[in-house]
């Protein structure tokens, strides 16, 4: 009968067991490992047209240069921020894989009352003795315990992984930085693209008012016919329009630039800086990449992330390695706090991985699938820096030869325009011609507009592309 009790309570045990099984794999002594750190990276580029903290609305107009409005966004932008806070987050999968390999010291105290029964455990009674239970007796124990792990490849590596992922995301900030100075820089040169072509549609619109009173005037006079007059007034209100789409383009500009630096999209602002211009000195084609190889964050950041992934494939490795341990502890046991006495407890031993089930093989394939990944992304990095360099020195020469070809288009259209206007009042031809003039010096307005906007960005992209926009934007913008 008692034979039967017993099996059926380890069945029931064994039911309930079962029932509270995990979903997961079972634990070993290896899967209590810290995982492998991963590498940071750069957030998108959607990111960087926000900000992630927004100045105060001050009254008034704030008057905003473009080395203010990078200092703006090198405080609030939400690309940045982010990627700050991704520097925090590997300072803290660093401090927790070298915790791994740092003593870990706990303390305990407990006080306890206690009445055993001898006979329970079979130990036969003391002569003297006529009842098998023994107490109440109290006993007071306050210890302290050290554990440190002697040698872990394992997590030796990991650290070193954690490491490598640290710089990697301080090499990310940098590189965020450098896309923080392009946008801004980007939005500025975009905003004076918009004022300089407002400007513009206010002069074209003074011209054309002006040509519509003299051609009532001449009209007045006998010397224009009507439809003279009706071109003209047409020619007047689609100037008007343009202002009114220049206006409204300028102020929409103005809020994504607001956007980008941190300021309050109703804050008023007035942009302090011209549009800037000089040539470009000639760069050796060699000396930049040579600099940028040994400059640009983002490369960086990518060399660091290998040496990561090398040093994964080393920590899983380590798993089939033997790992050497020492434990102690010190403390003081007796019935009573005044009258306990010290002991202690020193061990050290080697623990060796015999099967694990393939799971060191799987790490290890794993860890060298991650760096044949980021062998590959390093080469393309590599030749996508030399393609960058190549591409902004081409578009910094073009876009000058641009600017100087607009220049002339400009003077040109001018010359034209005052030429027709002349032979107008000289009633030589009609208002047609004129119209024609004015458009052409619309368009030429714009070409150069636009040859300088495209100047300033190939500069910028080419500061970006040797990874010196922080220090270098001034500097290439104004042609040095």
């Amino acid at each position: 009968m008692q034979a039967a009790l017993v099996l059926l309570f380890v069945f029931l045990a064994a039911i309930s067991s079962s029932a509270q099984l995990p979903t997961s794999a079972p634990a070993t002594a290896s899967s209590n490992q810290s995982p492998l750190p991963s590498s940071p990276q750069t957030p998108s580029l959607d990111t960087f047209n926000g900000s992630g903290t927004v100045d105060k609305l001050v009254p008034g107009v704030v008057q905003l240069s473009l080395l203010d409005a990078m200092d703006r966004g090198l405080k609030h932008n939400l690309g940045l921020l982010l990627s700050q806070q991704q520097t925090e987050l590997a300072r803290a999968q660093y401090r927790r894989q070298l915790s791994a390999l740092l003593p870990n010291i706990s303390g305990n105290t407990s006080e306890s009352v206690n009445q055993v029964n001898l006979a329970a455990f079979g130990i036969p009674l003391p002569p003297g003795l006529t009842s098998p239970v023994v107490g109440p007796f109290a006993v007071f124990d306050a210890h302290a315990s050290m554990s440190e792990t002697l040698l872990d490849f394992n997590a030796l590596n990991k650290v070193r992984a954690a490491s490598e992922n640290e710089k990697t995301a301080r090499f990310t900030v940098k590189d965020a930085r450098e896309l923080v100075v392009l946008v801004v820089g980007n939005e500025y040169l975009l905003t004076l693209a918009s004022a300089a072509r407002l400007d513009t549609a206010k002069a074209q619109l003074n011209t054309a008012q002006t040509i519509f009173q003299q051609t009532q005037d001449l009209k007045k006079a006998g010397v224009a016919a009507g439809i003279d007059v009706l071109r003209s007034q047409v020619q007047m209100q689609a100037q008007q329009q343009r202002v009114l789409a220049a206006q409204n383009q300028y102020e929409q500009q103005k809020m994504v630039l607001a956007r980008t630096i941190g300021m309050p999209v109703a804050q008023q602002f007035q942009l302090t800086d011209a549009v800037p211009y000089a040539p470009l000195i000639v760069m050796d084609l060699d000396e930049a990449l040579a600099h940028a190889f040994q400059q640009r964050p983002e490369y960086l950041a990518a060399q660091s992330r290998l040496r990561a992934a090398e040093l994964a494939v080393k920590a899983a490795r380590g798993e089939a390695l033997p790992t050497v341990e020492v434990n102690g502890q010190l403390g003081f046991v007796g019935p009573a706090p005044g009258s306990s006495e010290t002991t202690y407890n020193i061990s050290a031993g080697v623990r060796i991985p015999i099967f694990q089930g393939g799971k060191v093989k799987a790490d290890i394939d794993q860890a060298e699938v991650q760096v044949r990944q980021n062998r590959l992304q390093l080469e393309n990095l590599r030749s996508r820096v030399e393609f960058e360099i190549r591409s902004a020195l081409l578009d910094v020469k073009t876009s000058d030869d641009e600017v100087a070809v607009a220049k002339q288009q400009i003077d040109l259209a001018a010359e034209q325009l005052k030429e027709a206007q002349d032979r107008y009042k000289a009633g030589v031809s009609g208002s047609l011609e004129v119209v024609q003039a004015q458009e052409a010096v619309a368009n030429a307005n714009d070409t150069h507009i636009q040859a300088l906007y495209q100047n300033n960005v190939a500069k910028l992209s080419l500061v970006r592309a040797l990874g010196e926009a922080e220090q270098r934007t001034r500097a290439f913008l104004g042609g040095k």
